[in-house]
């Protein structure tokens, strides 16, 4: 009945959000007796409420262990307290609930969807606070999770976009905490013991090191009650120290790895921006333009419709809390890798000189603004939004200056950052393919 309500409620909320443009909530934010930084936006009309608790636990903060925060992050759920993964999922079916986990390069993350009633809340939240403060981490789910790990990084292997990505990263961060792939390798993996997820949680699963989100149809009162009930009785711990910054390769390199592959896989890129950057919304406007619309997008327009040499090519930047890459990839023929790699470079170099044009620039930013409404439709993804405004430290109005920021960019804006951040000859290039002679 309660699933049945929930799915129902859901559907509603997409309906109302399709049918107008809703308001950017105003966030309040506090900080609890342990250390815990709280936000909170109150939605109204539907009895839906999302919470996440972010923790700076990424993989980043994996040591020389590999794969520790991804594997700590993945056991979490898989039994608390008195209770083991079934009956975790049973409680929370029971009341209609959806609770995830999820660790990246930078964070990790607890995130719980509910009714709003008070007795279902109570009970979603008493099955996310055992997850939060007493995992088990028992023997037997570890041993299963880390055997399933250990044969997803085999089988990550035999794909030539994972075998690339994966260099790419490497070429370009080095000895970089974020060089290496958020589940590790496999010789990294092996090692783990369930001690080393017991330490690493002690370590980073605290409240100083704690970002609460909750986003809903509730009272400031009530959200001041969840965020206590969840992480008040969490010890305070410490926050780990800065990551350290990244510093970019002074000139090009290219690794080529022969794969037995119909295609070749492209990647090219480096050290882009960081959450927060100043020339963020240049740079994002930029490379909108440059590889980030699609088929609007200048190297689609250049390798796909003039020459037909790729059928996907893209350019993105990633940031994270330090500077994440700047990436641009095409998939191609083996036999056309190296024409369709020279025009993606050319593609930069040009984009770089000149600039974008008036007819580009008006576009790529109705585009932006006009979709910007998608972002903000519904209770999970404004909780997205504020889950990054709340971890990198961006300012609260961030979503109301959004759209203007977008619009105030200009050309000038745009050939100025793009020759300053991005060095066509210092751009570090991944080619995975069949006959491709290893560097």
């Amino acid at each position: 009945m309660y699933a049945k309500f929930f799915r129902l409620s859901l559907a509603l909320c997409w309906a109302l959000a399709c049918g107008a443009a809703q308001a950017v909530p105003e966030i309040k934010t506090w900080v609890t007796t342990n250390g815990a930084r709280v936000y909170f936006a109150q939605t109204e009309g539907l009895p839906l409420v999302d919470i996440r608790v972010l923790f700076d636990a990424g993989s980043a903060r994996d040591g020389d262990k590999f794969g520790l925060a991804t594997l700590t992050s993945t056991l979490l759920d898989s039994g608390a307290a008195d209770l083991d993964a079934d009956a975790i999922a049973q409680r929370l079916e029971g009341v209609g609930a959806v609770l995830s986990t999820g660790a990246s390069r930078d964070s990790a993350s607890v995130s719980l969807r509910s009714l709003t009633q008070p007795e279902l809340l109570r009970t979603a939240l008493a099955v996310t606070k055992a997850i939060l403060l007493q995992p088990r981490f028992a023997e037997q789910d570890f041993e299963r999770d880390k055997k399933r790990t250990l044969l997803a990084i085999q089988q990550r292997e035999e794909g030539p976009d994972d075998v690339g990505g994966i260099l790419f990263f490497e070429t370009l961060y080095g000895n970089h905490p974020y060089a290496h792939p958020k589940e590790g390798n496999a010789d990294t993996v092996a090692k783990l013991t369930r001690d080393d997820l017991v330490g690493f949680f002690k370590q980073h699963y605290v409240a100083r090191n704690a970002r609460v989100i909750i986003v809903g149809d509730l009272k400031w009162s009530q959200a001041e009650g969840i965020a206590d009930e969840l992480v008040g009785s969490m010890p305070e711990g410490n926050v780990p120290p800065t990551l350290a910054p990244v510093e970019p390769a002074p000139t090009g390199k290219t690794v080529r790895r022969n794969f037995a592959s119909e295609q070749t896989h492209v990647f090219a890129g480096q050290i882009g921006m960081r959450m927060g950057d100043p020339d963020f919304f240049p740079l994002y406007v930029g490379n909108h333009i440059l590889g980030g619309s699609g088929f609007a997008s200048r190297v689609v327009k250049e390798i796909r419709e003039k020459r037909g040499l790729s059928y996907s090519a893209y350019s993105y930047f990633f940031p994270f809390r330090q500077s994440g890459p700047f990436m641009m990839g095409l998939q191609t023929r083996n036999d056309q890798a190296a024409q369709a790699l020279e025009v993606l470079q050319q593609t930069l170099r040009d984009f770089i000189a000149k600039g974008p044009t008036d007819e580009e620039l008006t576009a790529s930013k109705k585009n932006i603004t006009g979709g910007y409404v998608l972002k903000l439709d519904s209770n999970s993804k404004l909780t997205e939004q504020i889950a990054s405004i709340a971890f990198y430290d961006l300012p609260l109005d961030w979503l109301n200056t959004y759209i203007p920021r977008v619009e105030a960019v200009t050309k000038a804006d745009i050939q100025r950052v793009f020759q300053a951040r991005i060095h066509p000859d210092a751009l570090q290039t991944i080619v995975v393919g069949a006959g491709q002679r290893e560097q």
